[in-house]
């Protein structure tokens, strides 16, 4: 009792701010007590504000308070220090505030290296991708030169073909039409010649015996209408307006293609990018029976999960999950891919592994997140965190029941994401995948559900 009561003491005569025992107590005006230079620091931050408050009750003084040191209760910590202190601590280890600061302070500096470490790798991927992205730029200039040039090579020839057609038509009818003027030339020769002699023999007095003997004229040389080359032209303009309907059609894929190139979105910085960018890449996932703890039952064509109290009459399988309710994908996952998960309960895990991560046995490690072989967002009433190979990671953004998952396998990204009106950055992983990814769910108590939404 003696030593709960000491430990009030020192809760009492301890500074808000430095949460150590007061040096040089002062008071402030609405009756806290504060260490004089935590005061006086803390006002000098916010002397912009030319407002100044006590960090317990948030009461603001204009203009600053004069501090002045309080006696009494200097003496009261000093005679703590000396007596209640010592019985406090008596036969327990002490850590001095110092020491526990300078702890805090490699832990800082430890998570600080570690994301160094994690933007020098990120800018050596960006690196690989710049070089990435010009390799394939020049790639598709050179070959869609190369097509290009087939195409205007295959219309000179065509234009060629046309040419030749044409003029070998031509010469094959200049040819003709000259044979039948040369036979009518011929002709109108025999007609004057013949209307010569009719003209002379008009004159003899036996025209009967001349009719009757002179024989009548040949049938004249049939002239068809005359078909000129004008159903070429109309021909080949139809050739043309085809092919430029189908270039209008398609050449909207073509550019298409080009703006679609997007190769920072596995930055970490991507909740930058709308939601209907993500969908671009989204996958339809369906899980598979043959992984599901007896447990968990499936329902909404397989996209849906539930913990259940009764066992489920699946079938033995050697990939069946027998401690966790945990169940993966049928479908696996790699190259760019987006799916969101719709989840309600207590917790859930949302995550992808591989297909070989062990599912069988007692220990934690056979819980997504709790090995090297899958990686979760754990999800619950309180807030998210992010789980790999059993290490933790508070995460911090706003909560939600969907969550959105985009993964860029050939990148090493997996990135999760709370998604309402607006979609928000959770986590990112950079990492190598050294095999294809499955979805996964993995939940902790009955009546928990998710669903693989579908996304239009």
């Amino acid at each position: 009792m003696a030593q709960k009561g000491v430990q009030l003491d020192r809760e009492t005569f301890s500074c808000s701010i430095c949460l150590d025992l007061l040096k040089d107590p002062v008071t402030t005006p609405c009756g806290h007590s504060y260490c004089m230079n935590c005061i006086k620091t803390h006002w000098d931050e916010e002397e912009e504000k030319q407002l100044h408050s006590c960090p317990q009750c948030r009461q603001t003084f204009t203009p600053r308070p004069v501090l002045l040191k309080n006696t009494m209760l200097a003496v009261l910590v000093e005679e703590l220090k000396n007596t209640g202190l010592q019985a406090e601590h008596k036969g327990h280890d002490t850590v001095s505030a110092a020491a526990e600061r300078q702890r805090e302070l490699e832990v800082s500096r430890l998570s600080i290296q570690q994301r160094i470490q994690d933007r020098e790798k990120y800018v050596k991927l960006l690196q690989q991708e710049a070089e990435a992205v010009n390799r394939s730029a020049d790639e598709a200039v050179k070959d869609s030169k190369k097509i290009f040039a087939e195409l205007i090579r295959l219309m000179e020839k065509r234009s060629v073909d046309v040419k030749q057609q044409v003029r070998s038509q031509q010469k094959s009818e200049v040819s003709r039409v000259k044979e039948l003027q040369e036979k009518l030339e011929q002709e109108i020769s025999e007609l004057k010649r013949k209307d010569a002699e009719l003209q002379k023999l008009s004159h003899t007095e036996d025209l009967n015996r001349f009719l009757h003997n002179y024989p009548s004229l040949s049938p004249l040389v049939d002239i068809r209408p005359l078909s000129y080359f004008e159903d070429v032209t109309a021909a080949v303009s139809e050739v043309r307006d085809k092919l430029q309907d189908v270039l209008r059609e398609k050449w909207t894929n073509v550019s298409l293609a080009v703006t679609e190139v997007d190769v920072l979105l596995s930055h970490p910085q991507a909740e930058a990018k709308t939601r209907a960018g993500f969908l671009r890449y989204s996958r339809e996932i369906k899980l598979d029976p043959n992984t599901a703890h007896t447990k968990v039952l499936l329902s909404e064509g397989n996209r849906k999960a539930t913990v259940t109290s009764e066992q489920q009459s699946y079938s033995s399988q050697p990939d069946r999950f027998t401690r966790y309710c945990q169940v993966l994908s049928r479908e696996s996952l790699t190259g760019r891919c987006y799916w969101e998960v719709e989840w309600r309960g207590r917790r859930v895990y949302v995550a992808v592994a591989y297909k070989n991560m062990s599912k069988t046995g007692s220990s934690n490690k056979y819980r997504f997140g709790s090995n090297d072989n899958s990686w979760a967002l754990r999800c619950d009433t309180n807030g998210s965190t992010f789980w790999h190979n059993d290490v933790q990671t508070p995460v911090s953004g706003p909560r939600s029941s969907r969550v959105g998952v985009y993964l860029d396998h050939s990148a090493g990204t997996l990135s999760f994401y709370s998604v309402s009106e607006t979609m928000t950055l959770l986590h990112t992983v950079q990492t190598t995948f050294t095999q294809p990814l499955y979805a996964g769910l993995c939940f902790y108590c009955f009546a928990d559900a998710a669903e693989f939404c579908k996304l239009k």
